[in-house]
């Protein structure tokens, strides 16, 4: 399973990806997501395949940490990473969750389109597990549909910084 969705945006894919690959920022835009921290960060502050971070999120009054890695630093054209641990204090929980990608296109317009793609990666998961913790999390919800309207708002609101700098 994945949900994806794009919007144009009034900004090179360079100042796109920098904005995107900075986990630290996330929470700018995200509606979960409160920011992370790179665990093995490089001196320049740059993103590279491999690089480790963990980010804290939040649902309504739940929050938890989860581990990521770096699986895609392709400068202004792909940005993706894949969660493997989760916890509520701390990510002791190891096995895969999801991977996210994002990836920046020219335009017609001459800004870039952003694509944001979530990709189901709890395969080995029981299904009856997957599907009564995914209603619970997400108040009646499967992930997809949930995601789908986090994919959205987290678009709308990385335009919205992108195009006020």
């Amino acid at each position: 399973m994945q949900v994806s969705d794009s919007i144009d945006i009034a900004a090179t894919a360079q100042a796109l990806y920098s904005m995107v690959s900075d986990p630290t920022r996330m929470g700018e835009w995200s509606p979960e997501n409160l920011g992370a921290t790179v665990v093995n960060p490089r001196p320049d502050g740059e993103a590279f395949v491999g690089m480790v971070f963990e980010g804290t999120n939040r649902r309504g009054r739940a929050r938890w940490i989860t581990r990521c890695t770096v699986t895609a630093a392709d400068v202004a054209e792909r940005f993706a990473f894949r969660v493997h641990a989760i916890g509520r204090k701390a990510p002791k929980i190891n096995g895969a969750n999801a991977s996210w990608e994002y990836r920046f296109e020219a335009n017609d317009s001459g800004g870039t389109t952003v694509t944001e793609t979530w990709i189901e990666d709890r395969r080995r998961w029981p299904r009856a597990v997957v599907e009564i913790f995914d209603r619970v999390v997400t108040s009646g919800k499967t992930f997809p549909e949930f995601q789908e309207k986090n994919i959205a708002r987290t678009l709308q609101a990385l335009k919205s910084a992108a195009e006020a700098s």
